[in-house]
């Protein structure tokens, strides 16, 4: 599936190169590959939202660093309703100790979430009623 990862809100962030790298492993596509390469957060900085709405992501994995993640909010940003994540509510959380920070956190239990999150998505694609632990 492709994936958006949102790193902070207010402005929009997107995630962290090892965030993609996490993503793809776990079976997923990053919407914006380009900016993952940027180590500075403000070089992630999503100047035009609605750039998320043209990439269409089928999830939305937001670890908002320091705050709680807000499916809510996000699903209330102008045109987002058009968004496939936020149509089929695949808006999700990840802990931010789980994945922003690097190290074996990230490697372990960020991936292993993001894996079952993707894995959970796409059981509902195929139809199948999947049962992933939490």
């Amino acid at each position: 599936p492709k994936v958006y990862f949102e790193e902070w809100d207010e402005p929009p962030i997107t995630g962290i190169r090892w965030v993609a790298e996490l993503v793809r492993i776990a079976g997923g596509d990053d919407v914006f590959p380009e900016r993952a390469l940027e180590p500075m957060a403000r070089d992630r900085i999503l100047a035009d939202a609605s750039e998320v709405v043209r990439r269409a992501p089928d999830l939305i994995l937001g670890s908002w660093c320091g705050k709680k993640f807000r499916p809510e909010k996000v699903a209330a940003r102008p045109g987002w309703d058009a968004i496939p994540a936020v149509r089929d509510g695949e808006l999700h959380e990840i802990k931010s100790p789980l994945i922003l920070q690097p190290g074996p956190a990230a490697l372990t239990e960020g991936v292993a979430a993001i894996a079952r999150i993707i894995q959970a998505w796409s059981a509902r694609q195929a139809g199948v009623a999947g049962r992933f632990p939490a």
